[in-house]
C-alpha cells in the first residue's frame, strides 16, 4: 500500500511524499524528473518494500516546485545544492544515521542524485541512475556534439519567462508531446492511459513555475547564436572533483531517448570508477512508465551484488 505524507524540513521546505514499507528498514529513495512527479515510482515502491524483494523502506518525494511540495517562485531557489539539501534533510527524518541503502533517480532527479553522490558518498550505499546525464559528459556533449545540442534545444523553450503559461494552455496541449514525440516503446504508448493522464493533469494543475525554474537556473544548456552570428557559451568550467562519484553506481540507459543521446555514456567511467552500465534497446526516456518490471528486476540484480 502506498502512503502519502507531507514533511516539513529544517530549511523550511515542505515535501509531499509517497512511501511504502515499514519505517526503520533500510531506506531506498526515488527521485523523479520533469514533467513527472513522485507517483511514477509507485510500482517500484510496492516492489522493493515487499519482503520478497528486500523489504526496504521506500520513499519518493515530490521535488520542490512539483505537486504539493513547496514551490518558491524565485529562480535562485532551484539551484542544485538547495534541492540536494532537501533530500539530505528528508533522509535524516527517515534514517537513524542519515544514510540510504540506495538512491534511485530519473531525469532531473538524476542531476541531483549525481550531485548527492559527489557531495555525500558515505550516505549513499548504491546509486541508480536512469537516463540522466552525468554533468561531466553532459557539458562535453553540449559543447562539442551538434546532435546533442539539437536534442537539448527544448531547454531554451522551457526557460522562457512565459513557458508555464504556454505549457498550461488548452489542457496542457504542449505537455503531452514530451511523451508522444518519443519513439514508441515495444508496447506503443499503452502506458499513457486516461488514468495516468489524469494523474499528470492533477500534478501540472498545481503549477509549472517550479519545474520551469529548473531549466531557468541551470547554465547547462546548449549554446545560442548571438547577434553577430557567433555562439554564446554559458556552460561553466568546473573542477573535476565536482564531478567524481565514488559510489557503486548502476546506469540504466534506454537507447531510444530522443533528448539524451547515447554519447552521454562515453567516458562516464572516468568520473565514476565503480560503474555498471545497462543499455536497453527499444525503450525511451519514459522507460519507468514503459517497462517498470524490467527496471525493478535490473535494479534488484544490482542491489544484490
Amino acid at each position: 500500500m502506498i502512503e502519502t505524507f507531507q514533511r516539513t524540513l529544517p530549511n523550511g521546505t515542505t515535501l509531499s511524499c509517497r512511501a511504502a514499507g515499514k519505517p526503520g528498514r533500510p531506506l531506498m529513495v526515488f527521485l523523479h524528473g520533469f514533467p513527472e512527479a513522485a507517483f511514477i515510482w509507485d510500482e517500484l515502491l510496492a516492489y522493493f518494500s515487499s519482503d520478497a524483494h528486500g523489504g526496504y523502506r521506500c520513499v519518493a518525494p515530490n521535488l520542490r516546485g512539483f505537486e504539493k511540495s513547496s514551490a518558491p517562485t524565485d529562480v535562485a531557489s532551484y539551484k542544485a545544492h538547495l534541492l540536494i539539501q532537501d533530500i539530505q534533510q528528508l533522509v535524516a527524518t527517515e534514517s537513524a544515521d542519515g544514510s540510504m541503502a540506495a538512491l534511485v533517480a530519473h531525469d532531473w532527479g538524476g542531476a541531483f542524485a549525481w550531485g548527492y553522490g559527489n557531495a555525500f558518498p558515505a550516505q549513499v550505499g548504491k546509486l541508480v541512475i536512469i537516463n540522466s546525464p552525468h554533468p561531466g559528459t553532459f557539458m562535453r556533449e553540449l559543447r562539442d556534439n551538434p546532435a546533442q545540442q539539437k536534442a537539448s534545444a527544448y531547454m531554451h523553450f522551457l526557460s522562457r519567462p512565459d513557458a508555464e503559461v504556454l505549457l498550461s494552455a488548452d489542457d496542457f496541449k504542449r505537455m503531452w508531446p514530451f511523451f508522444t514525440l518519443m519513439k514508441a516503446g515495444p508496447d506503443g504508448f499503452g502506458w499513457l492511459t486516461e488514468a495516468v493522464k489524469d494523474q499528470y493533469r492533477e500534478v501540472w494543475s498545481a503549477g509549472l513555475t517550479g519545474a520551469c525554474n529548473l531549466y531557468r537556473v541551470t547554465p547547462m544548456k546548449p549554446p545560442l547564436p548571438d547577434a553577430a552570428g557567433g555562439w554564446i557559451d554559458s556552460i561553466p568550467v568546473l573542477p573535476r572533483e565536482r564531478f567524481t562519484v565514488d559510489v557503486p553506481t548502476f546506469v540504466f540507459w534506454a537507447l531510444d531517448d530522443a533528448a539524451l543521446l547515447p554519447g552521454l555514456l562515453d567516458g562516464l567511467e572516468d568520473y565514476v570508477p565503480n560503474l555498471t552500465v545497462k543499455k536497453v534497446p527499444n525503450a525511451t526516456h519514459w522507460i519507468v512508465h514503459e517497462q517498470p518490471a524490467l527496471v525493478a528486476r535490473e535494479i534488484e540484480t544490482f542491489l544484490n551484488r
